[in-house]
């Protein structure tokens, strides 16, 4: 999952930030509306989390602009908040989701994978291929009935290539889901990542490598 974060406090976005990435999501931050706006242009995101009240843009208007420009991504409010009608105000935005600050990480988590599940790729928290299951919510694999231990980039690229249900996934979109804007597109990080894990998953061979286009469950 790639997910953007946009939150003007920059202790809580970097606690926030640390949180998710140990759960595999690849991150990126903007501190303030108009740098959310130029990352939602030049990145592709499956969930946006958006504080509501920010600088020089505010979050209604980015997230009008992330419904009307960008439907598929799902955006996650956040806001301090917690009248009834500030909660209808923001979902009448076309916000999926509202959560009012202070909030249990356990609980955004738990949205944003949600949220997740419901986009346009449909996925559920449980995925099988290739005698492989992977179960999203409680970060668990197995192959045959036998687990199989991942790191966080593994468990993310493997995720990335059962979501594609048997299509090719070219490397510039594992890059971008399981990384983030800070991974030189030039390393060699994800055809290691990939060997490791091909090993880990043993024999029969899962993961195919499609020469000059990418790779394949």
């Amino acid at each position: 999952m790639r997910l953007l974060l946009v939150e003007d406090e920059p202790l809580m976005s970097q606690a926030l930030a640390k949180g998710l990435r140990r759960e595999s999501i690849a991150v990126d931050i903007a501190n303030d509306g108009e740098e959310a706006l130029y990352r939602i242009e030049i990145n592709e995101y499956d969930v946006v989390v958006l504080d509501r009240d920010l600088p020089k843009v505010h979050g209604d208007e980015v997230c009008h602009t992330l419904v009307h420009q960008h439907p598929n991504v799902r955006v996650l409010l956040l806001t301090a908040a917690d009248a009834v009608s500030a909660r209808v105000a923001g979902l009448n935005l076309g916000a999926d989701d509202y959560l009012t600050k202070p909030f249990a990480f356990a609980e955004l988590l738990a949205r944003v994978r949600a949220l997740h599940r419901r986009s346009y790729r449909a996925t559920t928290p449980v995925m099988h291929r290739a005698g492989i299951s992977l179960d999203t919510t409680r970060r668990w694999v197995e192959r045959n009935g036998e687990h199989v231990e991942l790191t966080r980039k593994e468990f993310g690229v493997l995720q990335e290539l059962l979501c594609a249900a048997g299509a090719v996934v070219t490397a510039e979109q594992l890059l971008e889901k399981v990384w983030d804007e800070n991974v030189d597109p030039f390393t060699n990080v994800l055809r290691v990542t990939v060997m490791t894990l091909r090993r880990k998953l043993g024999d029969p061979v899962a993961i195919v490598t499609i020469p000059g286009v990418g790779y394949q469950l």
